[in-house]
């Protein structure tokens, strides 16, 4: 648990890492642990607890969400990505041109 902590790169991860340490490895109280420490709700350190107990350290990780697709279709997007790392002038420049282009 203690390198998996400090090789983590993402904030988020330690501390949910952090969490479950303090309770399962140090025997501390869930309540002091998540409002005292933490400063975060007793629901949301029982979540990340069910997750880590279900996955072990993976479902402390974000998962991927389902969103609604973008209204632009990709091909656009990776055209004025290009036009933008290209444009020595910037982000207005290209943003003009953009909005020409519409």
């Amino acid at each position: 648990m203690d390198n998996a902590y400090k090789h983590e790169s993402n904030a988020n991860v330690r501390e949910r890492i952090l969490l479950v340490r303090r309770i399962m490895s140090d025997g501390q109280d869930i309540r002091m642990v998540s409002k005292e420490e933490l400063h975060r709700s007793i629901a949301w350190a029982y979540k990340w607890l069910r997750r880590f107990d279900k996955e072990r350290l993976e479902g402390l990780k974000n998962k991927p969400r389902r969103g609604r697709p973008p209204d632009v279709p990709q091909e656009k997007l990776s055209k004025i990505r290009t036009e933008l790392s290209e444009n020595p002038s910037g982000w207005m420049e290209s943003q003009r041109n953009y909005e020409y282009n519409l």
